[in-house]
């Protein structure tokens, strides 16, 4: 996991030149408001049941709503991902256990074929965490088991891997959705500690493919790629959970920020890199004045539109990563960028005594009138990783 934290290096450089940082105290105030939530859920969770995983909470309601762990969600990895976090910061060895137990649970997915792309979301942010943090043996070899489960979803004549098979027919071909760049992490941390790199060969021609066919001129991304399943061609980009086809998705396109800029850190590859900026520069420019963006920067309800704090979190974390791999002007001001994405959500995001979540104001899937203005696990992911990457970063 060296790679993990490479960029630090390079922001540690930039900081002793004189590029600002947050105050500690903000940071460490953060974090402890982060790892008092988590306490606070796991309280009102008891007795613990790890097949249970926490998903939501409605605008008017006080404690997660909790799903049984399937192979029918997506999300099942955040929250076992949000302890291993708040025991990274915290050092509470129960929040250890109740991180093992919840991420333990999803263990069976390794012997399942593969039903989508999600398995590397749902695994990477649990099993990787927790490798991270224990070097747990059983852990490399679940997550390595994935992989193997992900590469049965790529089509070497799209070169991509197909995100949704349950949705073939209706997209009318091979679907390859943005958010499926997330998971493209999980194959290549697969190839570095096994060597084989099939895994990391399949992830580039993911990237490279959608790199290719997946963005407008002006940086901006369709949420869904479609592609003829037998001859490869790229049919049309549409939308399955923005405003409009045209439209540009507030997560979708975070997921774009991100997964390009995870792809730099493994291959060095500067055309990810040159991705990820121009991606990122046109969600910065088009943002409101807060830094959080409306859940489609193209709704015409705008103002009136809802926001998305979780958008605003994967943004925030991968800008962290981003400012590390460019000149000292830009990675400035990202850092400034993501800093104040973070004190907004700090100060007027907040779940505070409402709710044991980190943060409110989420979009789920608009389009289908689904978790609007809803507090959601993976924002409380995202928020706490962004907050962490700049503590660490500080203390370089």
């Amino acid at each position: 996991m060296k790679k993990f934290y490479a960029f630090l290096m390079v922001l540690a450089v930039s900081l002793s030149l004189g590029c600002s940082t947050p105050e500690r105290t903000w940071l460490d105030e953060a974090l402890d408001y982060c790892a008092a939530q988590s306490q606070r859920a796991l309280d009102e969770l008891q007795p613990l049941d790890y097949t249970l995983s926490p998903r939501n909470i409605a605008p008017d309601a006080q404690h997660w709503s909790t799903r049984p762990v399937s192979k029918e969600l997506w999300t099942e990895g955040f929250w076992p991902g949000i302890l291993w976090y708040s025991y990274e910061h915290s050092g509470n060895a129960a929040v250890r256990t109740a991180a093992e137990g919840y991420t333990e649970a999803l263990g069976f997915l390794k012997d399942m074929p593969a039903y989508d792309h999600d398995l590397g979301f749902i695994i990477f942010c649990s099993y990787g965490n927790g490798y991270r943090l224990t070097e747990n043996p059983a852990y490399k070899e679940v997550i390595v088991a994935i992989a193997d489960r992900i590469i049965e979803l790529y089509n070497p004549q799209v070169g991509t891997l197909l995100s949704w098979p349950r949705e073939v027919e209706n997209f009318g071909g091979h679907n390859t959705i943005m958010d499926n760049m997330i998971n493209l992490e999980t194959l290549f941390w697969a190839s570095e500690v096994t060597g084989d790199t099939r895994y990391a060969a399949i992830a580039r021609s993911h990237a490279d493919v959608t790199m290719q066919y997946h963005f407008r001129e002006d940086g901006s991304s369709y949420h869904v790629a479609v592609y003829n399943a037998e001859s490869g061609a790229f049919e049309r980009g549409c939308t399955h959970q923005g405003y409009a086809d045209d439209s540009m998705w507030a997560r979708g396109q975070a997921w774009a920020i991100y997964g390009y800029t995870m792809c730099y850190r493994f291959t060095q590859d500067p055309r990810y890199l040159a991705m990820a900026q121009k991606a990122t520069d046109i969600y910065l420019k088009r943002l409101p004045e807060d830094h959080i963006p409306y859940w489609d920067f193209d709704d015409p309800r705008i103002p009136n539109a809802p926001r998305d704090a979780s958008a605003a979190a994967v943004v925030a974390s991968a800008l962290v990563e981003l400012s590390g791999y460019v000149d000292m002007e830009t990675s400035a001001h990202y850092l400034h960028e993501a800093e104040t994405m973070l004190r907004t959500l700090d100060t007027a995001y907040r779940a505070g005594e409402q709710s044991p979540a980190f943060l409110l104001h989420s979009t789920g899937h608009h389009p289908a009138g689904s978790e609007i203005d809803y507090a959601i696990v993976y924002a409380d992911y995202y928020y706490i990783e962004a907050l962490l990457r700049l503590k660490q970063l500080n203390q370089q």
